[in-house]
């Protein structure tokens, strides 16, 4: 008989989270931590790192914090030497970090768009060319990256943040051809609006959070906790036959 144990706890499995210290990556991260994997989690705010280490420790799973700048490519280089210290090679790659940069469309400069595609597209593939070749080695991988509903239609100024998110489900599919016959999943989680720091600005215009509430199927935005039961799903060994998808984490809002 096949147990919930043997179905979804990551025991034994080490992952990466970057963005982990808040919003989205950090629910996963926790969720990841709760499910029995080693977690070391990846983002700029050292306070904030320790505040999530802490949590998951406090909870009895194991978690390291690396303070990484994934916004250059060396600073994308050192941030992947520095995750694999504390517990070795990650089984499992969760890319959540992400910047938010939408200026109106005729104001984008180099500058906004170097940016938002070295953070949201170059950093996830550089880390997955990174440590794919030891998932592929062990054969088993998990590569779980997190997009948005603007890779797929345009809305509040979508702008190059949509184009970098359209890139990272395309890099899914790429890899889920690569690497699923060795073991290593990719697939992409797509939000819909989340109530996280990413979303600030939008969540200043109440009138406009209220009307995308409206727009879900479930009638509320989403909460960076209803993301932990399909990260835990995708990150561990029952979802090996699910690959190259994206998969809308959105009350409905995308069918409604």
């Amino acid at each position: 008989m096949v147990t919930l144990d043997a179905l979804f706890s990551l025991r034994g499995l080490t992952a990466v989270v970057t963005g982990g210290s808040s919003g989205i990556g950090r629910a996963i991260a926790i969720a990841l931590g709760g499910a029995g994997a080693s977690v070391v989690i990846v983002a700029r705010d050292g306070e904030r790192i320790a505040a999530v280490v802490r949590e998951i420790s406090d909870a009895g799973g194991r978690a390291a914090g690396v303070i990484g700048d994934l916004s250059t490519r060396d600073g994308i280089r050192a941030a992947a030497d520095a995750a694999v210290k504390p517990f070795g090679d990650p089984d499992i790659l969760v890319n959540s970090a992400g910047i938010n940069l939408r200026p109106p469309f005729d104001e984008i400069d180099m500058t906004v768009w170097d940016a938002t595609m070295t953070v949201n597209l170059e950093a996830p593939f550089l880390l997955s060319q990174r440590f794919a070749p030891r998932m592929i080695e062990r054969g088993f991988g998990r590569l779980i990256h997190v997009s948005s509903q603007q890779a797929h239609r345009a809305f509040v100024t979508s702008g190059v943040y949509g184009v970098s998110k359209g890139g990272l489900e395309s890099l899914t599919r790429s890899q889920a051809e690569a690497w699923s016959a060795h073991g290593v999943t990719a697939n992409t989680l797509v939000p819909g609006f989340v109530l996280t720091p990413l979303n600030a600005r939008l969540q200043t215009d109440p009138v406009k959070v209220q009307q995308l509430a409206e727009r879900t199927m479930v009638g509320r935005n989403g909460l960076p906790e209803d993301f932990a039961g399909i990260a835990v799903l995708l990150a561990g060994r029952s979802s090996g036959y699910i690959t190259g998808q994206s998969l809308f984490v959105d009350g409905g809002l995308s069918v409604h």
